[in-house]
């Protein structure tokens, strides 16, 4: 997106929860009525046991073209570190999935990865991390659908359908797979199986062409045991069919005198399955990505109908890796918007992966009420809330108040189908990914970024309350179709972003950051909102200006005796004497020596 922003797992098992090698997405707890699938706190982030890494060498390397020599270069490295490492696989991206020769704690994978970090062809290494799972037609449940139509915190979608229906659009749900439920019947295109490890996948076998829920159901301890001896998960879990309740929210059949209604009924959603008992891993997800956006994967066939948007409701602990981030950029650069789940650990989502990637769009949870839900993640990350629900209130049950969607009874293998409230960012990203589909049935020339500005500038202010940060505001439907028009650019909103990353020099020259405003008429407000998330030890040595396109400077932050780390605020400015459109500067300088950081993104609403 030329950097302007449209804005427990397990280690390796082979996803699990909290620790390890692979990133998890774990599904979810057991699809009880108002149980949350994605919806709970993420575990804490204790040490979880690593099994493999995930090497991106330099395109210069015969190791980034050859298997034989990444094969050679892992034995020698691992022979270094008293290992025996063995290349697993390729990834889409290029890079290099290593296999540490079994399990072993991050400290004892310590020394392999020094190895390859101490090698000049090799760019990053990083474990292969396992990700958690972060729900007035004639639909007979339509009425407990608040989160549609309610004035209050629905996301006013009834007004958009009699523009726009999704028809024509793909969404790719990557998730848990797809179990057949009657109000998404002929709703599915093929997907695919991308769990690459047979034992967790319950099927018979490794990655197929069968995208199929069989179920992420887990005993206590099914999952290995986190770093204090205790078992992951703590107690038995029965199967979230989390994956099915995501793509009923999307797209079930709609005016079908059952069920429930989907956000875009018309579109069509592709099951790709990376979800499985314990989790998905990062190298599976990553290959996920760049395979349903259209991306050659080797050993797989090609995407016959790749999709316009990719839904994400999984994640974990830990900053986007390298991994993640370039599958994302892959499926950007193919004209394919990405939406990603915050999180629901009750924290800044820049702790958390992939909803702190760069080029997502990262959805928050909103409540019935409009306030930001209990679990939801926040911050600076976060470009808009979407309901979300909550199914409880501490030990009060409120199933009203969730995301009722299709689902299944069974609760190891599949049984009936069922509709059931979930709670969860993992509910609110296909809201988003939902009007995503709706904004590109009406204007398919649309790019993600401007797919992402249409649905920030057209927000509306939360009801409620906000701590935190919750993006643009609550998605609003019908007005951000209305915007969309039919073949031609949208016009630019009220929110612009930059979040290309700034490297600060220490105690060195200013750096500048710019963004580009146009389509505004006449002078900036005379209360212009400058959001800036500057990630930096000992924030006092930072001096921050914005600079209008005339030049003028007007200080933002000046230097000062204060030892916490980073600046993540938002300043308000009288701009009233300088004209809104041009080219907008943010300068930050660090005028004290030690301490390092970067400038992450900055905004401006206008």
């Amino acid at each position: 997106m030329n950097g302007l922003r449209r804005t427990a797992t397990c280690a390796a098992v082979t996803v699990t929860l909290l620790g390890g090698i692979t990133t998890t997405a774990f599904a979810a707890p057991a699809a009880q009525p108002g149980a949350d699938l994605v919806a709970q706190p993420v575990p804490t982030r204790t040490a979880r046991p690593y099994e493999r890494l995930i090497v991106g060498y330099r395109s210069t390397a015969t190791e980034s073209q050859s298997d034989t020599a990444a094969a050679a270069d892992a034995r020698t490295k691992g022979a270094k570190a008293g290992r025996t490492l063995k290349l697993d696989r390729r990834l889409a991206t290029g890079a290099a999935v290593v296999d540490l020769g079994g399990t072993t704690t991050a400290g004892d994978a310590a020394k392999t990865i020094a190895e390859f970090r101490a090698d000049p062809d090799v760019v990053y290494v990083e474990p292969d991390l396992m990700m958690q799972a972060l729900a007035e037609p004639n639909d007979t449940e339509y009425a407990k659908q608040w989160d549609l139509y309610e004035p209050t915190a629905g996301m006013n979608v009834p007004a958009a359908w009699p523009t726009s229906t999704g028809a024509g659009v793909t969404v790719a749900v990557i998730d848990t797979g797809y179990v057949t439920h009657s109000d998404l019947a002929g709703k599915t295109v093929p997907g695919y199986d991308f769990v690459s490890d047979a034992s967790r996948a319950r099927d018979g076998g490794g990655r197929d062409s069968d995208p199929s829920d069989n179920g992420d159901w887990m005993k206590r301890g099914d999952c290995g045991t986190d770093s204090l001896g205790q078992p992951v998960p703590p107690a038995d879990q029965n199967s979230s069919w989390h994956g099915t309740h995501v793509a009923g929210t999307i797209a079930a059949s709609t005016n079908n005198g059952k069920g429930v209604a989907g956000i875009a009924y018309d579109a069509k959603i592709q099951p790709v399955r990376v979800l499985a008992q314990c989790g998905g891993s990062t190298s599976d997800i990553s290959d996920a990505i760049i395979w349903a956006s259209g991306g050659t994967v080797a050993g797989v066939p090609a995407n016959p109908t790749p999709a316009k948007v990719i839904n994400m409701s999984l994640g974990g602990p830990g900053a986007c890796s390298s991994t993640y981030q370039n599958a994302i950029n892959s499926a950007v650069g193919r004209g394919t918007t990405v939406v990603v789940a915050a999180g629901n650990s009750n924290a800044d989502t820049a702790g958390f992966a992939p909803s702190s990637c760069n080029n997502v769009v990262n959805v928050a949870a909103g409540s019935r009420e409009g306030n930001r839900s209990y679990y939801s993640n926040y911050g600076a990350k976060v470009d808009i809330t979407a309901p979300g629900g909550e199914t409880r209130r501490g030990t009060v049950s409120t199933p009203e108040n969730g995301i009722l969607s299709t689902l299944n009874t069974g609760t190891t293998t599949p049984g009936s189908e069922t509709y059931v409230p979930y709670q969860g960012t993992s509910m609110a990203a296909p809201h988003i990914a939902g009007l995503a589909a709706l904004v590109l049935a009406k204007n398919s020339s649309l790019t993600p970024a401007q797919v992402e500005t249409l649905i920030k500038n057209n927000a509306r202010p939360l009801a409620g309350t906000c701590t935190g940060g919750c993006g643009a505001g609550l998605a609003d439907a019908a007005k951000t179709v209305a915007a969309a028009g039919g073949g031609t650019t949208p016009p630019t909103g009220g929110t612009f972003e930059n979040t290309a990353d700034v490297q600060i020099p220490d105690n060195g020259a200013a750096v500048t950051s710019s963004i580009t405003v146009s389509g505004r008429t006449g002078n900036a407000p005379s209360a212009l909102k400058v959001g800036v998330d500057v990630k930096h030890t000992y924030r006092g040595d930072l001096v921050i200006d914005l600079l209008a396109p005339d030049g003028t400077a007007y200080r933002l932050k000046g230097s000062a005796n204060d030892s916490a780390d980073d600046v993540t605020t938002t300043y308000t400015v009288n701009a009233s004497s300088e004209v809104a459109n041009g080219t907008w500067k943010l300068r930050v300088q660090d005028v004290a020596a030690a301490d390092t950081g970067y400038l992450n993104s900055w905004n401006l609403v206008f």
